[in-house]
């Protein structure tokens, strides 16, 4: 990860980042290293196809593990410190025509969209920073424009 930029995250995040990376390093990586040093006791490796997926898995998993270092370690864990107006971190809830929504303004490591978890660097995030209650955001989506009007910001 060339970027040293800090990473904002919620504590959230960072617990969820933390406990994959735990799982991952204590409880994934052994299983494959036995899978490999059992398939690598099974004679000619040239053609252990075991063997090889066994490998290729390790090292992806490996490139897993130092990318979620990297990420913690430049994580900057962010709370917004007021409710007046829309920053990183805040629960907002919108009306969009008749119906409300609720979603979390988050960083792009733990924004997931069908948690309702939306980045701050997607249209939408960036068009909602820095609103206040009671303003009208147009966003334009696939299916056109989509007004989004703030009824409360947590």
């Amino acid at each position: 990860m060339p970027n040293h930029q800090p990473i904002l995250i919620t504590q959230e995040g960072f617990n969820h980042l933390q406990a994959d990376l735990t799982s991952l390093i204590d409880d994934k990586r052994p299983v494959l290293v036995n899978r490999l040093s059992s398939a690598r006791s099974q004679g000619d490796l040239s053609e252990n196809s075991d063997y090889i997926s066994a490998k290729e898995e390790l090292a992806f998993m490996d490139g897993q593990i130092a990318e979620l270092e990297d990420v913690l370690r430049l994580s900057k864990i962010t709370i917004p410190l007021t409710n007046d107006k829309v920053d990183f971190g805040h629960a907002i809830t919108v009306k969009i025509g008749t119906k409300q929504s609720m979603f979390t303004l988050v960083g792009e490591w733990e924004s997931n969209p069908a948690q309702k978890k939306i980045s701050i660097t997607s249209p939408l995030g960036k068009a909602m920073m820095g609103k206040k209650v009671g303003d009208k955001v147009e966003v334009d989506a696939p299916a056109g424009k989509i007004v989004y009007t703030i009824l409360s910001i947590n």
